[in-house]
């Protein structure tokens, strides 16, 4: 078993013109020993975004705080704390920060995919 808080697990930061202020940890993943998924937690700054992109994989969102929008199908849908998004493998999508405060989400993956 593990318990952590996840601000203690180990930051990766994207800044760029493809993705901008978004800090991703992987807070359960291969180093766990588990064996069918990964859990990540990103923070979006405000004004930030994740890159625009698609992938063979499933996965799984859960909006923990914050005001956002996620990119689906040529068009930007409203997301908030509380909000729940299930992005089908080889769907093209973006999550962006629309609020004044950090958009928080945590995002599951299965394993085998790149974990951050």
């Amino acid at each position: 078993m593990k318990i952590v808080d996840y601000q203690e697990s180990p930051t990766h930061k994207y800044d760029s013109e493809a993705a901008k202020g978004v800090t991703g940890r992987v807070v359960i993943g291969k180093e766990d020993q588990a064996d069918n998924f990964c859990m990540r937690v990103f923070t979006v700054e405000p004004g930030g975004f994740t890159l625009r992109h698609t992938h063979d994989w499933e996965h799984e969102v859960f909006v923990h705080s914050g005001k956002g929008q996620v990119y689906r199908k040529g068009e930007w849908r409203d997301i908030q704390s509380g909000t729940v998004v299930f992005i089908p493998g080889n769907e093209e999508h973006q999550i962006k920060n629309r609020g004044e405060e950090d958009f928080v989400f945590v995002c599951l993956i299965p394993s085998g995919a790149p974990e951050i």
